[in-house]
């Protein structure tokens, strides 16, 4: 099995898709192209439990081969470290599955192996997720109700690049939201390992709108073959006067 590069996507909404395609179908069709959907749906600080429109984000995840998480905002933070590692693992284990497959002619079960086989497969998965190349597109929801959470958002992405950079493996992370005024999607950092990016793109970050989640996550996917990963940082700052009630 070659290393290669592991390509997710980072959801983080706080709702369902309002307009637009189904984002269940369109995380489906993303993940037959390799690439995993995660989703963390962040809660308001005075629900007590899980919102209907919510729900949404565990059958995105689903159909996308992905994790999916819902936090108050307060927890995001170590939740998108989570969920990142938790998704490498889990993308880890399938590659794994299809080997064994391949050697056994047959699918396996973990506990059909050997204790010695079965030691060596924890010992590929544990390596593998520390030394495989990354590669994450983090798409944000930057509707109307999303506005008194972007603190935590950018909380969050910095602690994630902190994590990334204690493994082993190369990162590359690049940010997207939606809705916006003239796109379905608007790149806010290009394709960057450098973390200091991430507050040059939230000082002027303006939220309103409504939720295309399918939509922005169609487009969204196209990034991982038009960006060219290794050149110079560039990041877009949304046009601020985009304000508007969801």
């Amino acid at each position: 099995m070659s290393k290669g590069t592991i390509r997710q996507i980072l959801l983080i909404t706080d709702g369902c898709s309002n307009q637009g395609e189904d984002p269940v179908r369109v995380s489906e069709h993303i993940a037959k192209q390799g690439i995993s959907v995660n989703v963390i749906g962040v809660l308001e600080d005075d629900q007590t439990e899980d919102p209907t429109g919510l729900t949404e984000v565990n059958d995105i995840a689903e159909a996308g081969n992905g994790v999916s998480r819902i936090v108050y905002a307060e927890e995001l933070s170590e939740t998108v470290q989570m969920v990142t590692q938790q998704a490498i693992t889990q993308t880890i284990q399938s590659y794994v599955s299809k080997e064994l497959k391949d050697i056994f002619g047959k699918e396996v079960n973990e506990e059909e192996l050997s204790p010695e086989t079965k030691e060596e497969v924890h010992e590929i998965v544990e390596d593998l997720g520390e030394t495989v190349d990354l590669q994450v597109l983090i798409l944000i929801d930057t509707s109307a109700s999303m506005q008194h959470k972007m603190s935590a958002v950018r909380e969050s992405l910095n602690d994630l690049v902190i994590s990334l950079r204690s493994r082993l493996g190369g990162y590359y992370f690049s940010i997207y939201h939606f809705p916006t005024r003239r796109q379905i999607t608007k790149r806010l950092l290009s394709w960057t390992n450098e973390g200091a990016e991430i507050a040059k793109v939230f000082p002027k970050l303006a939220t309103g709108g409504i939720t295309p989640t399918g939509a922005a996550l169609k487009e969204a996917v196209k990034m991982f073959d038009e960006e060219v990963i290794g050149e110079e940082p560039h990041y877009d700052i949304i046009d601020s006067s985009y304000r508007s009630s969801s």
